[in-house]
């Protein structure tokens, strides 16, 4: 039986901090990386050796700005990196040089071992490993292959029923018990990856979320290994078992007895089959039987850089928010605010259709209604939190302040779009503050402010598009009234349409932005 770690997947809340751990400072190479396999608007980076060989694997699923975790039982709780043991005092420098939170060295079964934290918090354990030799060799600047991270040593799971859970891994995946100490069964493969399984009766219990591993993944020799551990697992009564074609890799998922969700990979075909050596991890994959628009999905992914690449720095701001840059960008600016139950990246990709070299920015509602992110409260259908109204309207005005300082925005040069209650929120903030939004663009708007405003909008632009069945279409009107009393150009377009928005709009938008923002 081959047995050992194939990989480990984890959840990052900041792609960008992630990357310039992994790659910047533990020196592993971006082999891959993809939309999401099950949500094609989720990224997920893959880092490995030169190759991206099985049992040098770690990979990342990007909930940016998401919930975080918490480690507890039925859960991978920290992952174990093998270099050599005269290696130890170099990495202590260097974490002391990036600033990386750390603890020890300290022995742990008779291994040198140096503690680190990720951005997310997640524990990544150097081991100094005699005799340790690198399976697939990278070498990133400022590390010598003497002191580079060799492979995947291992991984700790916490487990109420520890005795059952090494049952389990030794039964089906060949690890065998070699160790125990301290309330840990150490579980060895015959490669001497190492599963140790922390007995944690009376630790609270696990949740998912940015900051934790989602699962540990072990070797199989081939396809048909995994079809056979499937139906050897079935017969057992092991529970759900759902086995997946991840293009780079064959794979099932089961839950060990302790709950710790378990992958069981093939070798092949690996990270070789759908680019070369010298260009891995460059290109974005989106797979196949999501049947997404790559172009879509582009514009809703966070973007990072590599080490050494040019990068903007995401600023700390009133609103969460996502910015988009395009490679070929012209120097135009579009401001996203969604709609009711939306958030930063719903109109990315129709932000990316009416203007494709503009740099997006898309915020995210800091209200929360009804379980629903918004940008202030709704009362009933037609009437809204006034205090709500003016203090958010504030925080947009200072964020929009503060964006075009921090990203290198020309307001005049910018334009807003929104949709729903964000069109809204847009509708409110230039007559509470004029002059902070020039152009703007409303989709499916209404008036939301109860008193009227003592505005000066001269020189500022206005396009609503109103759905012609649009249950709110009606009070279109009380806005358009208010912003062109205060001196503002107002061109109002209805479309057969009703509250949902589409290519129609996206048509209006993008000619009034080539009109206003070039």
């Amino acid at each position: 039986m081959t047995s050992g770690i194939h990989h480990i997947t984890a959840i990052t809340r900041k792609i960008q901090a992630n990357v310039d751990f992994y790659v910047g400072f533990l020196g592993l190479r971006l082999v891959k990386r993809t939309a999401g396999f099950e949500d094609a608007d989720q990224l997920h980076l893959l880092y490995g050796g030169a190759t991206g060989a099985p049992g040098t694997l770690l990979t990342f699923l990007a909930w940016e700005d998401g919930s975080p975790g918490r480690v507890g039982i039925g859960q991978t709780a920290e992952i174990a990196l093998s270099i050599r043991p005269e290696a130890i005092g170099f990495w202590l420098t260097r974490a002391l040089t990036f600033n990386i939170q750390m603890s020890g060295p300290e022995q742990e079964f008779g291994e040198p071992v140096l503690r680190l934290k990720d951005p997310d918090g997640i524990i990544v354990k150097l081991v100094g490993e005699t005799g340790g030799e690198p399976s697939d060799p990278w070498t990133a600047p400022g590390i010598a292959a003497a002191d580079s991270i060799l492979r995947i040593r291992g991984a700790t799971l916490f487990s109420e029923q520890a005795e059952a859970t090494a049952a389990f891994l030794g039964r089906h995946f060949g690890f065998r018990p070699v160790a125990a100490a301290n309330g840990i069964r150490r579980l060895a493969s015959d490669a001497a990856d190492i599963l140790d399984i922390r007995d944690a009766t009376g630790f609270w219990t696990s949740a998912p979320g940015t900051g934790t591993i989602d699962h540990v993944a072990l070797r199989a020799a081939d396809r048909a290994a995994v079809e056979q551990a499937g139906a050897t697992l079935q017969a057992e009564g092991a529970g759900d078992i759902n086995m997946h074609d991840r293009t780079y890799f064959y794979s099932l998922y089961v839950r060990e007895p302790g709950g710790a969700l378990i992958e069981y990979a093939s070798d092949g075909p690996g990270m070789l089959v759908d680019e070369p050596p010298e260009t891995l991890g460059t290109r974005l994959f989106v797979p196949a039987h999501l049947h997404a628009d790559p172009a879509d999905v582009r514009a809703r992914l966070p973007q990072f850089s590599l080490p050494g690449e040019e990068r903007m720095t995401e600023r700390d701001l009133p609103f969460i928010h996502r910015v988009h840059r395009p490679e070929d960008a012209d120097g135009s600016t579009l401001v996203l605010l969604h709609g009711t139950g939306g958030n930063e990246t719903s109109l990315l990709a129709f932000g990316a259709r009416v203007a494709p070299r503009a740099t997006l920015v898309s915020l995210r509602g800091r209200s929360n209604d009804e379980g629903y992110p918004r940008f202030f409260r709704r009362l009933t259908m037609t009437t809204f939190d006034q205090a709500e109204i003016v203090s958010e309207a504030e925080a947009l005005a200072a964020f929009i302040t503060e964006a075009n300082a921090a990203y290198g925005l020309d307001p005049a040069r910018t334009v807003f779009l929104g949709y729903s209650n964000g069109a809204n929120m847009l509708g409110a903030t230039m007559l509470l503050h004029p002059g902070v939004i020039r152009n703007a663009v409303l989709l499916r708007a209404m008036n939301a402010l109860e008193a009227p405003q003592d505005a000066d909008l001269k020189g500022t632009n206005v396009l609503m598009v109103t759905g012609q069945s649009d249950p709110y279409g009606p009070h279109a009107a009380e806005i358009e009234k208010r912003l062109s009393r205060a001196g503002a150009s107002v061109e109002n377009r209805t479309l057969p349409a009703g509250h949902d928005i589409g290519m129609p709009d996206i048509d209006l938008a993008r000619a009034f932005m080539e009109k206003v923002a070039n």
